[in-house]
């Protein structure tokens, strides 16, 4: 069998205390609970790999796949750099509520403490309600000690940048940085092939049984960068195109507003991902003409090198340089 065609994968749907419909409602997943939060799109992370959902290779776990086809599923270069290992994670989030307050350690940190990559992420913001917002870094330059002032005294809230959300908004978060989703936002998320999140505050919440989730306040003391950081981004929006979101050491991401077709040529060093933020679209590779629609997230394989895109359809474009 070859690995000649994009893989789509069953999504990995998880329930979290601040969770919705609107995966369901705005993006067609089948939701198992109406607190469902997340819906894991591609994801390597022990105890919830992605398995394929079309084709030849249907029903195999994305492990598999890596095991007996790394250079054609991961590229060449992504294989001599990460192994046999898938080194992104690609969820869509649904925030009813804001998330916890929380940080994210580097790779040094994350291996020496968890055996586990960092996780350096960047938001798009797919959906967000009037009056909704997100909180990323401090709003001026703080320190440990004012952090746990602030904390223990309820007041942690005044310190941080709180910034209004809306469609379209691209946040790129190094490790570090203090953040939060708020309430009403839907997002579509990248990040390092990572599940480790420092949890700093949760707002009080408590679960049926009166309990409150754990918190790692010490934790995240020396993995906060305290400075103030410039996170969101900006980026042309010309059609046809891919053009630069984030480039950084761990993947790049573009945005490809698609009205037309386009020829795409890869070189193979990398996969390439598409999340399908807006509308339909169908690539064709091999005379074989596949077709997404908005909230499907697709692998193309590096060893599909040439193919067509084409439709009415807004992409995000993710791979490794």
């Amino acid at each position: 069998m070859e690995l000649n065609y994009p893989l789509i994968f069953t999504p990995i749907l998880q329930d979290r205390i601040w969770g919705g419909t609107k995966l369901r409602d705005d993006l067609g997943k089948d939701i198992p609970t109406p607190t469902t939060g997340e819906s894991w799109e591609l994801s390597a992370v022990p105890g919830n790999v992605s398995v394929v959902k079309n084709g030849a290779f249907a029903g195999k776990p994305l492990t598999h796949l890596l095991d007996q086809f790394p250079d054609e599923v991961l590229g060449t270069a992504v294989h001599a750099r990460f192994g046999k290992q898938f080194p992104l994670l690609f969820k869509f989030l649904d925030a009813r509520e804001d998330l916890s307050i929380q940080v994210h350690p580097n790779d040094a940190l994350a291996k020496e403490r968890h055996n586990s990559f960092g996780k350096t992420e960047m938001w798009y913001v797919m959906q967000a309600d009037e009056g909704s917002r997100i909180i990323v870094g401090f709003n001026h330059k703080s320190s440990a000690d004012e952090y746990l002032e602030k904390l223990e005294s309820k007041q942690l809230i005044d310190i941080l940048n709180q910034v209004p959300a809306k469609k379209g908004d691209v946040y790129f978060l190094e490790t570090g940085t203090i953040h939060a989703i708020g309430g009403g936002i839907v997002i579509a998320e990248i990040q390092q092939t990572s599940d480790i999140t420092y949890r700093i505050y949760d707002w009080d919440r408590v679960d049926a049984n009166g309990n409150g989730r754990e918190l790692h306040v010490e934790l995240a003391l020396d993995a906060m960068n305290y400075d103030l950081t410039d996170t969101e981004k900006q980026y042309e929006k010309v059609e046809n195109k891919s053009n630069t979101m984030v480039d950084c050491p761990y993947f790049t991401t573009n945005y490809l507003p698609l009205t037309d077709t386009v020829e795409v040529n890869k070189t193979g060093d990398s996969f390439t991902v598409y999340i399908c933020t807006e509308g339909e679209y169908t690539l064709t590779a091999d005379n074989a003409a596949h077709s997404f629609k908005k909230g499907d997230t697709i692998l193309v394989p590096a060893a599909l090198k040439g193919y067509t895109l084409s439709g009415n359809a807004t992409l995000l474009e993710i791979y490794i340089s």
